[in-house]
């Protein structure tokens, strides 16, 4: 084996970032499964309210803002890692890109 190979083998900074890798791995899937029951239960309060639920709403972009961090962290383009280690990202009404209203035919 080379040297400079070695000498990156034996760097415990990649080896650390391996083991966060892993870590938001493990912690995706979960984030994944919640998005989907959160999908689940959105739908099924908007046919028995009549509409959506604002704190679902947001929620969902909480989790997707999230999934999204962890995408960059672990495809290499943010060194930042996710919660728990830096702040929960925030959603906004003002991040909505448009919320249907679900009105009787």
């Amino acid at each position: 084996m080379r040297d400079d190979i070695k000498q990156r083998l034996k760097n415990s900074g990649i080896w650390g970032r391996a083991l966060f890798m892993l870590l938001f791995i493990f912690i995706q899937s979960g984030v994944k499964s919640l998005i989907i029951l959160l999908a689940v239960f959105q739908s099924i309060a908007t046919v028995l309210a009549g509409g959506t639920n604002s704190h679902l709403i947001k929620l969902g972009q909480q989790l997707a803002k999230y999934d999204y961090q962890i995408n960059l962290f672990l495809t290499f383009n943010s060194e930042q890692h996710p919660f728990p280690f830096s702040a929960w990202p925030v959603g906004s009404n003002d991040d909505i890109l448009s919320k249907p209203e679900y009105k009787d035919n």
